[in-house]
């Protein structure tokens, strides 16, 4: 799409002055209340946002937290950190101690709370420091393993694997007769990372594999590598099995979607997938049923991940009543109601002795599992990511044999990282991420005008969610930039729209629409660009009541184009009528916010936009 008179709109955007009141770090600051100071929590994906963020809010009506969509990455949390703003509580889900190293003095030692006793010895090792401090807490934990089409079995009358030697009889028959007998999308390093862990899960989590994980997962260092114990072995039985169950050289381009259509078609009798896919595709009355895996000792383990760990400020200390809301907000997260919330699907499993979490009886076969405690938390640290993706797709395409493979992982985790990325933007200004009743949120408003210009668009209105928190005065890398936008696959859509058209739409943003997004805190309503929008707050309810344009209401045979930024599922309410006119980029909003910045572009300055009575 043109973008329409994008310079002339920038230079316009960036011309606007605006009060230095939004500004953060400029001018005198006011003492923090608890409207500019709330509890902020940062959430990993907006499928919490959605849903739990709105439950714990609801749970704490008097206590004024500030959710935002941060990022998957710990990464992004020390850059937060570097420049002096991490959050109050963070959440994170590709995890590991020897990523968050480097956050440790920063973070509350929770050990001794209510929250840590509850959970069981033998999840909370995982989490413990060398020194016994604890500063990260998981919450329920998804699984991870084989998914047979338990029809096909029947149909060729062949049994369903109990151990790893029928597996691999399993694979062999359904070859024979020309169906795939496991198929993995070994596009994603989280497959290439589970399927090697998953095969050694008996070894890793040996005396020996403990020993080693408790050196690498809190090293004195950043250069750990495998031990020569257990890790040779690890190599072996992934060669092994490549070889074994016919995994092909083209599979380390199979993305997920083809995986999931060759299985539901019976093409495929055995794909690696989590919990949910079988409750998925039961609802869709396709006869699945989970499998461990299979040790060559004998053994069954599910392979587990918390749905994310939570940590605390440790600046929260140094106040004790925002300690104690803070406190009072984990708690309400690492509750039974609220972890239940997560486990919709009922494909979770407790970390927790005091957390019982309803489970699909499409899973019922793994209850003697858990009740043994077969349950391992996967090595997840961003090394064992990109490692294992590199070296399990050279092994499946027959570029290394097992001792090269280890050879190859081993160096490349002991090798010291440099930070060697292109700075791509610089800025000399900061703006904050706390909403204000009296203009809203400085940052957000600076990303929404910086891309109404991009777009070169009349109009932009994003859900709030849309950006992960406050502008820096810093120097950003391409991966740092990318990060200024949610980690979900936010997109953009453009319209032409009359002054009626995009009152509505903005109604719609603000008081929630069925099937679409519902605010249910100040934060969380919308930030919008190129207009002003006024706001009536009454009983946690929201009501737009009027939408300006350079002071003067919009008029209903007004004409606008609008670009509008949403997630598929939140857009699908809008897009329901067959003529709803709206475009849709081809490329996602992080990809063009990036591909803008690397080109030249730069941040436009925020303006106020929202005013809640």
């Amino acid at each position: 799409m043109k973008r329409r008179n994008r310079c002339k709109l920038i230079a316009a955007i960036m011309a606007g002055v605006m009060t230095l009141s939004l500004l953060s770090g400029c001018g005198a600051k006011n003492e923090p209340t608890e409207a500019t100071d709330p509890i902020t929590v940062y959430m990993w994906s907006n499928m919490l946002y959605e849903s739990y963020a709105p439950y714990v809010q609801s749970q704490l009506p008097d206590v004024n937290i500030e959710f935002v969509v941060g990022n998957n990455d710990l990464d992004f949390y020390k850059f937060m950190k570097e420049h002096g703003e991490l959050p109050d509580i963070i959440t994170c889900r590709r995890f590991a101690l020897h990523d968050a190293v480097g956050l440790k003095d920063q973070l509350m030692d929770l050990s001794t709370t209510q929250e840590a006793g509850a959970i069981y010895d033998a999840y909370l090792g995982n989490f413990t420091n060398t020194d016994g401090t604890i500063n990260w807490l998981p919450l329920c934990g998804e699984v991870d393993g084989l998914i047979a089409n338990r029809a096909l079995f029947e149909e060729y009358g062949i049994p369903l694997p109990t151990d790893y030697d029928s597996l691999v009889s399993a694979c062999q028959a359904f070859e024979a007769v020309g169906i795939r007998g496991f198929v993995a999308d070994f596009a994603y390093d989280y497959t290439c990372m589970g399927v090697l862990q998953g095969l050694s899960i008996p070894e890793i989590n040996s005396m020996e594999g403990r020993m080693w994980r408790s050196g690498y997962e809190d090293p004195e260092d950043e250069t750990a590598g495998l031990d020569d114990t257990v890790w040779p072995g690890a190599f072996v039985r992934m060669e092994q099995f490549i070889e074994a169950v016919k995994i092909l050289p083209e599979d380390v381009e199979l993305d997920y979607d083809p995986v999931i259509e060759m299985f539901t078609e019976g093409k495929a009798a055995i794909i690696r997938a989590g919990g949910w896919n079988v409750v998925d595709f039961q609802s869709r009355n396709v006869d699945a049923v989970f499998l461990p895996y299979f040790g060559q000792n004998g053994e069954q383990w599910l392979l587990t991940y918390p749905q994310f760990q939570v940590a605390l400020n440790k600046d929260l200390e140094k106040d004790e009543a925002r300690q104690e809301k803070a406190m009072q907000v984990l708690s309400t997260m690492l509750s039974e109601e609220a972890q239940n919330i997560l486990a919709q699907g009922g494909d979770v499993i407790t970390y927790s002795q005091t957390i019982d979490l309803e489970m699909s009886p499409y899973l019922d076969n793994l209850k003697p599992l858990i009740e043994q405690n077969h349950l391992y938390i996967r090595i997840a640290s961003n090394d064992f990511f990109s490692v294992s993706q590199d070296v399990v797709s050279r092994m499946i395409q027959g570029e290394y044999d097992a001792q090269q493979a280890y050879e190859a992982f081993n160096t490349q985790l002991e090798q010291p990282k440099e930070d060697t990325e292109e700075i791509v933007l610089s800025l000399d200004r900061s703006y904050s991420n706390i909403f204000d009743k009296e203009g809203g949120n400085p940052a957000y408003s600076a990303m929404a005008n910086s891309l109404r210009g991009y777009y070169g668009s009349d109009v932009l209105i994003a859900p709030a969610n849309s950006f992960t928190g406050s502008v820096f005065q810093a120097d950003y890398t391409e991966k740092m930039v990318g990060n200024m936008i949610m980690p979900n696959p936010l997109e953009s859509w453009q319209r032409e729209m009359t002054g009626a058209e995009l009152k509505e739409y903005v109604r719609a943003s603000v008081e929630g629409i069925e099937g679409g997004f519902i605010p249910f805190n100040l934060g969380s309503l919308p930030t919008v660009s190129g207009i002003s929008i006024e706001v009536q707050e009454k009983d946690g309810a929201y009501t737009l009541t009027r939408v300006l344009r350079d002071g003067d209401e919009v008029g209903d045979e007004d004409s606008f184009h609008v670009t509008c930024l949403n997630i598929a599922d939140d857009m699908a309410p809008f897009l329901a009528a067959e003529d709803h006119g709206f475009e849709k980029d081809e490329l996602r909003v992080k990809q063009q916010w990036t591909a803008f910045i690397k080109d030249g572009g730069t941040m436009a300055e925020p303006t106020p936009y929202l005013t809640v009575k």
